[in-house]
């Protein structure tokens, strides 16, 4: 897998499982919605029914109460009451047209209210009975025009089902529109009359297309965003940070470059103030064996003699200055795999600048004892002119391997470009103070590479890489295990 994809997929993942998490959530709180509205509808349809079913008992026990006359005003109940579609009475000595009407009267003169005396659900039929002194009462009612429509809460091409249940039957007063999908939701309660035990059953289907795709897409595109705008935010620390790195060791190497110059120039200018001060001395001695000479040209020559030493002095104070400290009390135990890789994390823009990918093996476990600056400048330092030197060659061909092997007595980097290479003849004075194989290069990188590893008690050195490039090796004495 390519690294850009390796650092993208932790994000992508993220913001799949962040859509995820929304998504659910926002799905749970709309079936909860749903529920909630189907509850409510399931309250309502309970409440006119048993409303419905109350007004029938109270139908039979008026007529029970008042027990009307013969002109059996009554039979106008059908007129005023639509799921009343008759009434029937029974005056003493005639019988009811079912022998179960008789049990039934029973039963009701004993319990003092109205009951039950026969339901016929496949028809949508019941019939209540009250029995009365002298005269008893029975109402024919349809179930189905019970239903008191101008009331209804639910609309006829809802999904909610409305239905009726008693002793394994089932009348449907709403048959609701029939979806499939993997949420059910279900209502059951007996109606508030004891003469009409009737289960009132609600049920409704709720589909895929019930969720709220439109806010979930939002809701993805929202948290596409805010990773989008953390990856963004992560990228900029990330900058600043190789920035403020890459800032520090070009101060540093600017340091050390400027010491490996003054240290240069104090060496070269020191012999011949010092040829200065001897002749100058030489010169005051022969002055004073010869004929007496004036009291001035004495002193002039003393104070030619107390510049030069103040010269020297100087040059000495700017290298005392201007030299780095022992090495060796800085060493300590450092992984040279972590220098590498907090080099190539420092570097990671100028690869991708140069469409380089490098290859780090081996090594993983490799402690070596180095000061951890001076290591992580120098690795810096090779992989940058390595970086350089692919610049000279197509980006198909550019190639960077990073090796790190145990040899020895010493932990061993090996840097292996696929570049130009160093000919033959410039190989030896590669690391030698101001000189470069590069246009305006300043010829101190290497040379200063080379002192830091000396001083660390290891050593640096190139050869050709085969067919092309150029190979560096940098050695430090392991760290006790």
């Amino acid at each position: 897998m390519p690294s850009r994809a390796r650092r993208r997929l932790p994000w992508v993942l993220g913001w799949l499982l962040a859509a995820a998490a929304g998504a659910a959530w926002l799905a749970q709180q709309s079936l909860a919605r749903q529920r909630e509205a189907f509850d409510t509808d399931a309250r309502i349809v309970h409440r006119l029914l048993s409303q419905r079913a109350v007004q029938h008992d109270a139908m039979l026990g008026t007529l029970a109460l008042l027990q009307p006359g013969a002109e059996r005003p009554e039979q106008r109940l059908p007129a005023l009451q639509p799921q009343v579609l008759r009434v029937l009475r029974r005056d003493p000595g005639a019988s009811w047209p079912d022998t179960a009407w008789a049990a039934a009267e029973g039963q009701s003169r004993q319990l003092r209210r109205a009951v039950l005396a026969g339901a016929d659900f496949a028809h949508g039929r019941a019939t209540l009975l009250i029995g009365g002194v002298p005269a008893s009462f029975a109402l024919d009612i349809d179930l189905r025009q019970a239903v008191p429509v101008a009331e209804w809460p639910i609309a006829a091409d809802s999904p909610v089902r409305v239905s009726l249940q008693h002793e394994g039957h089932e009348l449907e007063l709403q048959s609701g529109r029939a979806l499939a999908g993997p949420w059910h939701f279900d209502a059951r309660k007996r109606l508030a009359s004891d003469s009409q035990p009737f289960d009132v059953v609600l049920s409704q289907r709720v589909g895929w297309a019930a969720l709220p795709w439109g806010a979930m897409a939002l809701w993805s595109l929202a948290a596409a965003g805010a990773v989008a705008a953390i990856g963004a935010w992560r990228r900029q620390r990330s900058a600043r940070r190789r920035a403020e790195e890459l800032l520090r060791l070009g101060q540093v190497a600017r340091l050390n470059a400027l010491g490996e110059l003054a240290a240069g120039m104090a060496h070269e200018l020191n012999q011949p103030l010092t040829a200065v001060l001897a002749n100058t001395q030489g010169a005051l001695r022969l002055l004073a064996d010869d004929p007496p000479e004036t009291d001035a040209a004495r002193g002039a020559m003393q104070q030619a003699a107390a510049q030069a030493r103040r010269a020297s002095e100087v040059l000495g104070r700017l290298r005392r200055a201007v030299e780095r400290p022992d090495a060796h009390a800085a060493l300590q135990p450092v992984a040279l795999s972590e220098a590498v890789r907090n080099a190539l994390y420092l570097l990671e823009p100028e690869c991708r600048r140069r469409h380089v990918e490098p290859a780090l093996h081996g090594g993983h476990e490799l402690q070596v004892m180095a000061d951890p600056v001076a290591l992580e400048q120098i690795v810096h330092n090779l992989l940058l002119n390595a970086l350089q030197a692919l610049e000279a060659v197509p980006p198909a061909q550019r190639a960077l391997a990073l090796g790190l092997a145990a040899e020895g007595g010493s932990g061993v980097l090996r840097v292996e470009d696929s570049g130009p290479g160093i000919p033959d003849d410039q190989l030896p004075h590669v690391f030698e103070p101001f000189y470069s194989t590069r246009r305006g290069g300043l010829g101190l990188g290497l040379s200063l590479c080379e002192t830091l590893a000396a001083g660390m008690g290891g050593s640096l050195s190139a050869q050709p890489r085969a067919p092309r490039g150029a190979v560096f090796r940098l050695a430090l004495p392991l760290a006790a295990a």
